[in-house]
């Protein structure tokens, strides 16, 4: 796990491998003022650093206090052709005449997006900005959370400092909320919930934050998981309970989702349960699932993560499910790890399931990969699921902004009057374009203020 440890000259499965093989083994319209400009500015692309005339500017706001308002003039709302300004009064844009002596930002023909949402991540585990990971061979779940507690305690870098640092890097790509899944167990006790909730504490001007108290280790099989769970949930310190593969991993369906349902009717928070299971195995999980959803009167509190015996469905049978799903408002989640385990997002919408998409881990002990960058997470969605149309580019992209949204329950970003002031600024042509090449986030905007510029948070 660190610099030191044994490594086998025999390479273990990935962390995508071991997920598919353990689950099987068990069974635009924008709120426009006057326009910028009369012409689109010339689209730029690439990543060469602005000229001094290029860069954007700021102008002071000098409303005197009496509302927070700021004109974001020449932007292309979508990689519109033309270009038009973005009034924002008190966090929220407006279609009105901005007030007397509002700050302006002239933002040179950028192309404006709603910032995203990172509906599945876990900060806690992360070693991101820490010296190189060396990683162990693993291949199975258990073995795997072992290699987490390897690296807890070889990473001397405090849980709270890492998470903070990784949550940060996620704003500053255009993240504007997130759902973080942090794991708790005997062998860490509640150090992960205390230290994302103090990043979440100290980055709340810039990020929504949901917590998951997330059993990784098993709710059954490791004894004293169930007591902190449930003390998790009575300070008030998370969101929702997790849960993980109640018959492939803990071995106890029934057992597992009474303690797990239980603690969320007690407490009044909500659940999300990781099902990697397979096949039959996983849709014993799933409907078990949707009929306590059903009993406990819990409808819009519940998600299901990566759901991999939903992918592959028949048409008939996906289509049964799916109205099973949103009749007891249960939402998923992917992290598009492969074509084969990607979620039927737009088929799944067409039943009314909301359907988030996540980062997942980042540079953990289960994979070097991940950059809790969204905008990436939305490329590869595009990827995986062979986009070639615009139209496929730019669902992909609304699946990292709008859909994270609904499942957690805030306003989506679409730019229009009454909307959040919440967006990224890229050089770019269009929307397609962007998800495909991924351009340097040049400024983010969380509610009207600027709290990022060129990959580095701002005022923080």
């Amino acid at each position: 796990m660190h610099a030191d440890s044994t490594v086998s000259p025999t390479a273990g499965p990935s962390r995508r491998s071991m997920l598919a093989g353990a689950a099987a083994l068990a069974g635009t319209a924008a709120a426009v003022t006057a326009p910028g400009s009369e012409a689109a500015a010339a689209p730029r692309t690439g990543g060469a650093s602005p000229s001094a005339a290029d860069r954007i500017t700021e102008q002071p706001d000098r409303t005197g206090g009496h509302a927070r308002a700021t004109v974001f003039k020449d932007v292309r709302p979508y990689g519109a052709k033309l270009p038009v300004d973005l009034t924002v009064v008190d966090g929220v844009i407006t279609a009105d005449p901005a007030p007397r002596g509002a700050k302006v930002v002239d933002c040179g023909g950028r192309i404006a997006l709603p910032t995203l949402v990172d509906a599945h991540i876990h900060p806690d585990k992360t070693a991101w900005g820490e010296p190189w990971v060396t990683r162990n061979p693993a291949g199975s779940i258990a073995e795997y959370t072992a290699e987490d507690v390897k690296l807890y305690h070889a990473l001397r870098t405090p849980l709270k400092v890492r998470a903070e640092r990784l949550m940060g890097h996620a704003v500053a790509q255009g993240t504007r909320a997130m759902r973080a899944h942090v794991d708790v167990a005997p062998a860490y006790d509640l150090v992960g919930v205390e230290g994302v909730g103090s990043a979440r504490s100290a980055l709340r001007h810039a990020l929504d934050v949901e917590i998951v108290a997330f059993p990784q280790h098993g709710v059954i099989r490791t004894p004293g998981t169930e007591e902190l769970l449930e003390e998790a949930a009575r300070t008030g310190a998370i969101d929702r309970v997790g849960g993980i593969d109640p018959i492939g991993f803990d071995e106890a369906l029934d057992e597992q989702l009474d303690v797990v349902f239980g603690i969320a009717d007690r407490h009044g928070v909500g659940v999300d349960i990781h099902l990697h299971e397979r096949a039959a195995t996983g849709l014993t999980s799933l409907r078990a699932i949707i009929d306590r959803t059903r009993a406990l009167s819990l409808q819009g509190k519940v998600t299901v993560s990566h759901v991999f015996c939903v992918p592959g469905l028949p048409e008939r049978e996906l289509d049964r499910l799916a109205a099973d799903l949103a009749d007891a408002g249960i939402s998923l989640t992917t992290v598009a790890p492969s074509a084969d385990l990607v979620l039927p997002i737009g088929r799944l919408r067409e039943h009314g399931v909301h359907v988030g998409l996540g980062s997942d881990g980042v540079r953990d002990s289960w994979s070097p990969f991940g950059n809790a960058d969204m905008l990436h997470r939305s490329h590869l969605l595009a990827q995986v699921q062979d986009a070639r149309l615009d139209e496929e580019l730019e669902a992909a992209f609304r699946s990292g902004a709008d859909g994270g949204a609904r499942l957690l329950g805030l306003p989506e970003a679409d730019l229009a009057p009454g909307s959040p002031a919440d967006f990224l600024l890229v050089r770019g042509e269009c929307l397609p374009q962007v998800v495909v090449d991924l351009p340097r986030r040049e400024m983010v905007v969380r509610g009207g203020r600027i709290v990022a510029r060129d990959g580095e948070l701002v005022g923080h």
